[in-house]
């Protein structure tokens, strides 16, 4: 049975973790959605940029393949660096992307949960004003789909380090950002917030660095547990012609 999550976000969810800093995981049970087929996971996970790394969704992936027992975790990633929310809108080129996917995952797997990390790129007077309201019709347009309806949705905090980002003014906000997502989470049914206190960038002031995005990983799976329903049943998906490929032949 494959148990899959929707990776939406920004860059610090696609992963712009340096992958020689950090031990790679090697799990046979965590998959990436490729095309309609799942796949073995590798790095990039999240390939919306050709510097593209280590994304927390490894280690969340991992450590959920380890402690339920007989499951293969799928990543649906969808995840686009430098996206602000007027991207994520309802019926937006991202949102509608990420829906189609998850339709195409809902083929041959359990959509289980959604895992968001963004709001560097609204992090300015204006757009970080309307934050809060735009972050609640984008999560509503998300559970409003039949394969994602009600689904648990673990948001993250942006990290401390960008109050020294080269250009202030573009990141002037972040802590209104943060005290919104807060907000958003801690009111609304099924969701959960991933403090990314102590974590560190990866020299540029903008992104988690390798092994801060692991930890934030493991982070965000104890926050999925706190939601986590563990007397759902789930749906035997169909295989579809071998959902999952594996030794494929290089061409």
């Amino acid at each position: 049975m494959i148990h899959s999550f929707l990776m939406i976000g920004q860059s610090n969810m696609a992963g712009r973790g340096f992958k020689e800093d950090v031990e790679p995981i090697k799990n046979q049970n965590v998959k990436i959605l490729r095309n309609g087929w799942w796949i073995n996971s590798y790095v990039p996970v999240n390939p919306d940029r050709a510097f593209s790394g280590v994304t927390l969704a490894e280690s969340f992936a991992d450590l959920y393949a380890k402690e339920h027992e007989g499951v293969t975790v799928g990543l649906i990633p969808c995840a686009d660096g430098g996206s602000d929310l007027d991207c994520w809108r309802v019926g937006g080129l991202l949102f509608d992307n990420a829906i189609y996917q998850a339709r195409l995952a809902s083929r041959t797997s359990n959509i289980v949960g959604i895992l968001w990390h963004q709001g560097e790129s609204d992090s300015t007077k204006e757009k970080s004003k309307v934050y809060e309201e735009k972050l609640r019709e984008i999560i509503k347009g998300f559970r409003s789909e039949p394969v994602l309806k009600d689904l648990p949705f673990v948001v993250g905090e942006l990290g401390e380090y960008l109050k020294n980002y080269a250009i202030p003014e573009r990141m002037e906000c972040f802590k209104e950002v943060n005290e919104k997502i807060y907000k958003v989470a801690s009111t609304t049914e099924k969701m959960a917030f991933v403090s990314a206190k102590g974590l560190t960038d990866n020299g540029d002031n903008l992104h988690f660095n390798a092994k801060s995005l692991r930890e934030l990983g493991v982070r965000y799976y104890e926050a999925f547990k706190t939601i986590e329903e563990k007397d759902r049943v789930f749906e035997d998906k169909p295989t579809e012609r071998g959902a999952i490929r594996t030794g494929m032949a290089l061409l």
